[in-house]
């Protein structure tokens, strides 16, 4: 097998695995994403949550993947869901659900392309995608924008769940510009990985930005040490 070749595969390889909720429904890994999205919609009682965004403290903890799967065991409950790639600087939702990123979110805020054109269906049934679009040059901006407020408005109309995948707490403003437009805020941690002093901060920076921090996802959690991958914790 020829290199390219190699790559193309191992790449195929890797987008499966990150929608284990598809392609293995029934492994103790999706279980527990059907057990974070239960706690998630218990973890408030007088209001319906409409909107989540998900974040981490850094980058490379597994926000993206844990994001695409939340998605996906939400919209295999039977409610429509639409999963928006909110990080407008390294943006990945595209790449897992194998979807091109022309036309996306930015085009969105700008009034370049409607929402109706710009979301895209997915394999799963109930869950639709709308991509980042071209990356700008002002993320924060456009997230903190009035564009973005109508877009929470009239997404919320037309979807049960919006799920939100956004960049890194600590290495830019943008998660903290959208958090307290969303109903509901997951921090997802990678266990030996994400240091505590950077969790705190995280959480710090979310609690400040006014942010309804529904909970924590410990991510890449050694089997030896626990039954489970993930574990959901309430704030």
């Amino acid at each position: 097998m020829n290199p390219l070749a190699r790559k193309a595969k191992k790449l195929i390889q890797a987008l499966n695995r990150s929608l284990i909720t598809i392609t293995n429904s029934k492994s103790p890994i999706s279980e527990q994403y059907r057990t974070i999205r239960t706690n998630i919609q218990f973890s408030t009682v007088d209001k319906e949550l409409k909107t989540v965004m998900v974040t981490s403290a850094g980058p490379g903890e597994g926000k993206s993947t844990t994001t695409a799967n939340l998605a996906v065991v939400f919209a295999q409950q039977g409610k429509k869901v639409l999963l928006i790639d909110g990080d407008l600087r390294k943006p990945t939702v595209h790449y897992t659900f194998r979807l091109n990123n022309h036309i996306g979110l930015t085009n969105v805020l700008t009034k370049q392309a409607s929402l109706e054109n710009s979301v895209r269906e997915t394999e799963q049934e109930n869950l639709y995608v709308l991509p980042s679009g071209p990356v700008p040059p002002n993320p924060a901006e456009l997230l903190g924008s009035r564009a973005m407020k109508e877009l929470l408005t009239n997404t919320s109309a037309q979807f049960d769940v919006v799920v939100f995948d956004t960049p890194p707490v600590l290495a830019v403003t943008d998660a903290q510009v959208l958090a307290n437009e969303c109903d509901g805020v997951v921090l997802v941690v990678s266990s030996g990985k994400t240091e505590n002093e950077a969790s705190i901060k995280a959480k710090e920076l979310l609690v400040n930005a006014n942010a309804k921090i529904l909970g924590v996802v410990l991510n890449n959690k050694p089997q030896k040490e626990s039954q489970y991958y993930y574990y959901y914790g309430k704030n």
